[in-house]
């Protein structure tokens, strides 16, 4: 059957859901995109509702009086807030994970205590509670040690520490800023990763892998952040750790959730480090694509999304996919930030040439120019025929995107070079 005149609605407001939103905008079968909320920036080919991703009754009117067919949810606030199982209770079409599915990808040490049941490879951790028992813990510990809160925000909520100095005044901070529970682990030198699947909640497929960088200075410097850029596919890893990745972490934790009636529906990610050619880490799971490599992954899948969300959400994905088209490119990608800058105007977009521009939580101005909000302020995505190729032309539009406070990566994939 031909598709046609499809509805479809986009739960979030960053980079990813702005990625999301222009790749199905190129779908001449889409009829209506509706971003709730969205972001500025997706007002270009959306419309955008004035509902929070949290507030699920709402949502769950708008797609019944506006005869939606496809709900994506992508955002952690609304996967938490259980938007998947109240749609699904009600007959709505839609791709994501359900609260409780979700639960080892959003509560991070939820993942850990998953991983140490399954046996899955991961660095020493402790969970704390209390201020004072997560400070005894660093007394015995090895540095540099990672410090971060139990739940990802965008905000400085995770730190790699050198001394125990610096580790119990960061620890203080997070408590008195409202942390109920923060992870404490051992850090990993090597090369970072992440690798994607796709899953209905029984059968999995791979997308991709992609390289991925964290920190906010070249070589590993600076403060760590929810990343800076990177790219895909990741070609350090060898498709004998790909297939162990997937029999060894995927399968089991896939199987696992399904166990107990809570099968994992949408795109998983599996974040890791690879210590040596043929060792790895796993350091914790996604409920999605991230916002700094969303755009690169899909422009690598050859595949009509609609069909093959659809295909996951209703059940049928073991009959229609045995593989998922991949593309043979690559992309790279770059996030530019403005660090505490905020309200500072981002010349330069419209001269961006071929590129993709994926905004986080940019905002316009009365004279419809793009303004930075502070942190991350855009992604750039360039996808060619090789992985040299889609650098040389990333970095050559880098240079002609410019703001107030602009810093990012200029060595992602430079090895290539």
């Amino acid at each position: 059957m031909a598709l046609e005149n499809k509805k479809i609605l986009i739960v979030g407001s960053s980079a990813k859901e702005h990625a999301l939103a222009s790749v199905f905008a190129k779908y001449e079968f889409i009829e209506k995109i509706y971003a709730a909320p969205g972001n500025d920036a997706m007002g270009e080919f959306c419309e955008r509702v004035d509902i929070r991703p949290e507030n699920t009754s709402e949502l769950l009117n708008f797609v019944l009086e506006n005869a939606v067919d496809m709900t994506i949810c992508s955002d952690e606030g609304a996967i938490k807030a259980d938007l998947v199982s109240l749609f699904q209770a009600n007959g709505q079409l839609i791709f994501g994970p359900s609260a409780s599915s979700a639960l080892p990808a959003i509560s991070k040490s939820t993942g850990k205590k998953l991983f140490y049941r399954l046996r899955i490879p991961t660095p020493k951790f402790g969970i704390f509670e209390k201020q004072q028992m997560a400070i005894d813990y660093l007394k015995k510990s090895e540095f540099p040690v990672v410090i971060r809160t139990d739940e990802s925000t965008e905000g400085a909520d995770r730190q790699v520490c050198n001394s125990i100095q610096s580790a119990s005044v960061f620890v203080e901070d997070l408590f008195v800023s409202g942390a109920k529970k923060i992870l404490l682990e051992d850090f990993v030198y090597g090369h970072e990763f992440i690798m994607y699947v796709i899953t209905d909640g029984y059968h999995f497929l791979p997308l991709t892998t992609f390289a991925n960088y964290k920190f906010m200075s070249d070589g590993n410097g600076g403060i760590l952040t929810p990343g800076m850029g990177g790219y895909c596919p990741d070609y350090k890893l060898s498709f004998e750790i790909q297939n162990r990745i997937l029999d060894e972490v995927v399968g089991p934790v896939i199987e696992n959730l399904a166990s107990k009636e809570t099968p994992y529906l949408g795109i998983l990610g599996v974040e890791g480090v690879l210590t040596s050619a043929d060792e790895f880490t796993i350091l914790e799971l996604k409920p999605f694509l991230a916002n700094h490599d969303c755009q690169a992954v899909l422009n690598l899948v050859n595949e009509n999304l609609y069909t093959l969300f659809e295909a996951c959400a209703v059940g049928s994905f073991a009959d229609d996919y045995n593989r998922i088209d991949i593309s043979e490119k690559s992309s790279v990608s770059c996030v530019l930030s403005s660090g505490k800058l905020k309200d500072n105007i981002i010349s330069g977009l419209e001269l961006a040439d071929d590129l993709d521009v994926n905004h986080f939580n940019s905002k316009r101005n009365e004279y419809m120019e793009y303004l930075t909000s502070g942190g991350r302020a855009v992604v750039l995505t360039k996808t060619a025929s090789t992985l040299s190729r889609a650098r040389q032309l990333l970095y050559e539009n880098v240079d002609v995107i410019n703001f107030s406070g602009k810093k990012y990566r200029k060595d992602i994939c430079k090895s290539v070079d």
